[in-house]
């Protein structure tokens, strides 16, 4: 009776050894949690929506040409502070673009309404140089992170966390009527600049001389960027793989989450567009990042 109890004894015990060896070959190193790292880190957000995409027909423009997923290349960084915890950073910029040439008709515009009426005279314009209209969306981030440490395997991780910090989108609308030359592009459009006393000239017809209206001149282009910053917010979950001494993969997923407030548009960065609407860009994200470090 005495030597069964010994024998379930050692049976229990070279159980528990060979346990806690398997379990020992498993388990994440405490010192890698003083680890840290950085490397290129892009990001792909599938955005329900681009803010001012829908208005781009009136100019000719398709918005299914813009890329999607949008692509956001930047730099990421992450580093253990206490226990489970990672602290970290990212930072990016994304940049999609859409262009036409439309045909161009002329006609004369005899009631001056601006828009061409049945009746008006019509021709087509063809001359070789048609004008080009183009749309380039931008998305800036710069973010901080924070997230919990869970371990699975010796060299495999699971973490969870969000991205907090500062976004800035823009959608800048290109209008060019010719090849513009490098000397018009610092040419000045409202008349004459005076060297001496600083005095700009401005030149009209006798008819306008009591209460002139003044306008630009030709010019080659025209360019039109609205833009804002805002708030974002993005919840994910990553895992992390140390396939090398001192490399890994990283991949994360999250949804991102960004509103742009009522009336916060600016055009051309500085005069702000008191009706503009709420705008939120907001879509499924997918973020990899291959990088040097523990």
């Amino acid at each position: 009776m005495k030597s069964s109890h010994k024998i379930i004894k050692t049976i229990i015990i070279c159980c528990s050894l060979n346990f806690s060896i398997s379990f020992g070959q498993f388990s994440y190193p405490a010192e890698d949690f003083l680890g840290g790292g950085i490397g290129y880190s892009p990001m792909y957000i599938k955005l329900d929506s681009l803010p001012g995409a829908s208005y781009l027909t009136n100019l000719g423009l398709n918005p299914n040409n813009f890329d999607d997923p949008l692509v956001i290349h930047g730099g990421e960084g992450f580093a253990h502070v206490t226990g489970r915890w990672r602290i970290g950073g990212y930072a990016g910029m994304g940049r999609t673009s859409t262009s036409t040439i439309p045909e161009v008709m002329i006609f004369i515009d005899a009631n001056s309404s601006g828009t061409w009426e049945e009746g008006e005279t019509v021709k087509a314009y063809d001359d070789f140089i048609n004008p080009s209209i183009s749309a380039n969306f931008t998305f800036l981030l710069g973010a901080a992170s924070v997230e919990y440490v869970m371990p699975l395997l010796q060299d495999l991780e699971l973490s969870a966390g969000a991205l907090m910090g500062l976004g800035r989108a823009g959608m800048a609308i290109n209008q060019t009527s010719s090849n513009p030359k490098w000397s018009q592009v610092f040419s000045n459009v409202y008349g004459t600049l005076d060297s001496t006393s600083g005095a700009l000239y401005y030149g009209v017809s006798a008819e306008e001389y009591d209460n002139p209206d003044i306008r630009p001149g030709p010019v080659p282009g025209l360019l039109r960027d609205v833009s804002s910053a805002f708030f974002n917010f993005q919840p994910y979950v990553a895992v992390k793989w140390q396939f090398l001494e001192r490399l890994g993969l990283r991949i994360s997923v999250g949804f991102n989450k960004g509103t742009v407030s009522a009336g916060s548009w600016k055009l051309n960065g500085k005069t702000a567009i008191a009706d503009s609407p709420t705008s939120a860009l907001a879509g499924a994200a997918f973020r990899t990042m291959i990088y040097v470090g523990l």
